[in-house]
């Protein structure tokens, strides 16, 4: 059997790029996922059943449908049901952004469910309205039990990001399959995508263990 390594280095090129439209997916969705999924918490703690109920919808509905599938009903049904068009790019970050909302939704409320209820009255008791309280008392001291679980999110979403493949998305995967496509060099081109999501996620995974050491919370 005869290696042709050189591909990679012939098309580094293109490699880099679908590299860098992972990250720029990866980083995009959390910038909107993060407060789409704060939304969502503070809906479904509201006193109001029709946030709430609508809260609690929303993330099931998302929670449990594999994210293939919610790929795919952004590319081919929601332009039909909706008569609304997007490019496979803004497609993907919809369906990202809608997937990761929903889990980020829970792990805020979850959070913010950590903090004992006691610190709400104090808040309260000292004048703050119940909005000030949330975001002066409880989220902050939230955040440091959430940010673990976000790091871990990240990385699940980073190794997500590839599934937008399926519908043309020029993101590592799909770049690297059409190189294989095009040179016929099937095993060095695997083994170059599955070497280049490894260097890029392992750091990020140590990063991830080092921010459970930091700032974990242990009661």
């Amino acid at each position: 059997m005869n290696f042709d390594w050189n591909v990679i280095w012939t098309h580094r090129g293109a490699l880099w790029d679908g590299a860098l439209m992972t990250v720029g997916l990866t980083v995009l969705t959390m910038l909107l996922a993060v407060p789409g999924g704060i939304l969502l918490a503070l809906m479904r703690l509201s006193s109001n059943k029709l946030l709430s109920s609508a809260s609690l919808a929303f993330v099931e509905f998302f929670r449990n449908l594999p994210l293939i599938l919610v790929i795919y009903w952004a590319f081919y049904v929601m332009p039909i049901a909706f008569d609304v068009q997007f490019s496979a790019l803004t497609t993907a970050l919809v369906a990202l952004v809608l997937n990761v909302s929903a889990y980020n939704a829970e792990t805020f409320r979850a959070g913010i469910n950590s903090i004992r209820k006691g610190q709400m009255e104090a808040a309260l008791a000292m004048g703050m309205s119940r909005r000030q309280a949330m975001f002066k008392v409880v989220i902050p001291q939230a955040a440091r039990r959430i940010l673990p679980v976000l790091a871990s999110t990240w990385i699940s979403l980073f190794k997500d990001t590839s599934l937008v493949s399926v519908i043309a998305v020029s993101e590592l995967a799909y770049t690297s399959m059409q190189i294989r496509a095009q040179t016929f060099r099937v095993l060095e081109m695997l083994t170059a995508m599955a070497a280049i999501y490894w260097l890029m996620g392992y750091p990020q995974a140590k990063l991830v263990d080092w921010i459970h050491k930091k700032y974990g919370v242990k009661e």
